[in-house]
């Protein structure tokens, strides 16, 4: 059993960095999920440095504790993880850095172990379904951002951190009669930058709507969406109002606060989730660190979802158990 050092022991200043103080080892043996970076930003259009989003979360990470009291539960009651480290990326080769994440994730898949995935840009989501489909076929898409990231080019580059949905969408890696985007806002092009994503599949709920429909709507459309299928959650920091996370590439003012960023992961409770990424952190643009607090914070609340479904899955197995028992 994988757990994070003891703060109350051992001084969160001690040590070497990881995130939340986990054991850092590649491995697939007795653990239930695991934290990896992929430092990938060649693919990004505006501020670059991304690459250093997650040794800049880690860093943060270690104020975390194991008991989530919102969620009611203590993460390491139920599950094993630990801080794999981070895939070799390969700088200016997209196309070698996606075949690297596919190879790296796949021991892991292969075990249903729940990645927990640190960007890097939005590029990297590609290479990330890519993987899964080849453990679950099409997933559904879970995917919080102030942009649709489905163009379909950027200055004629296919392969960028604002086209990474059309690319999946075009491989057919996502059951996208089965995924969402919620969060859309900011000057566009034209309507066409939110009418493709539509066109293309997806359910969108531009961040105005958000606002007018409120939470509870938003997560039952989500739920309603998704249903029982596999999904793939991803995490664009910018999805956040800048005030709350300035660390990021492309910001959009207008956006959620910081309790809200983590109330949406928070209502995927429930959802077959078998994995997500958080992509976007950028340190040199984060002012006090506020955006590494946020980041690390939605990476805690993903692990607990983990958590939660594993205790579901221990508690219906005891009831199983219990009624064979009566029967007998």
């Amino acid at each position: 059993m994988y757990q994070p050092k003891d703060s109350s022991q051992s001084p969160r200043f001690c040590g070497v960095r990881t995130f939340m103080r986990l054991e850092q080892m590649r491995t697939t043996d007795n653990v239930d999920f695991v934290v990896l970076g992929v430092p990938f930003d060649t693919a990004a259009s505006n501020r670059t440095g991304q690459r250093g989003g997650p040794q800049h979360i880690r860093n943060f990470s270690v104020l975390l504790r194991p008991y989530n009291p919102d969620m009611d539960i203590n993460i390491f009651d139920y599950c094993s993880g630990v801080d794999y480290g981070d895939i070799d990326v390969v700088p200016g080769n997209i196309h070698q850095t996606y075949d690297n994440m596919v190879s790296e994730l796949k021991p892991i898949l292969d075990r249903s172990i729940t990645p927990i995935i640190m960007g890097g840009d939005h590029s990297i989501s590609l290479g990330n379904l890519r993987a899964f489909y080849q453990k679950y076929g099409p997933v559904s898409l879970v995917h919080f951002d102030s942009h649709g990231d489905t163009w379909d080019h950027y200055y004629g580059e296919k392969y960028m951190h604002g086209t990474p949905f059309r690319r999946a969408v075009e491989e057919g890696l996502l059951d996208v009669e089965h995924s969402i985007q919620v969060g859309m806002r900011g000057p566009l092009y034209g309507p066409g930058d939110i009418e493709d994503a539509r066109d293309l599949g997806f359910e969108v709920i531009p961040m105005k709507e958000v606002r007018e429909i409120g939470f509870d709507e938003v997560m039952r459309r989500i739920h309603r969406r998704v249903g029982n299928r596999p999904v793939f959650v991803s995490y664009d920091i910018d999805f956040v109002d800048p005030a709350y996370a300035p660390g990021t590439g492309t910001p959009e003012v207008g956006g959620p606060t910081s309790y809200e960023a983590l109330k949406y992961v928070r209502g995927l409770d429930g959802l077959n989730v078998v994995g997500f990424d958080l992509v976007e952190v950028l340190p040199s643009y984060d002012h006090g660190e506020i955006t590494a607090a946020l980041a690390s914070s939605v990476m805690y609340e993903m692990i607990t979802l983990a958590a939660l479904k594993k205790r579901k899955h221990v508690l219906n197995r005891n009831e199983e158990t219990a009624l064979q028992g009566s029967k007998e």
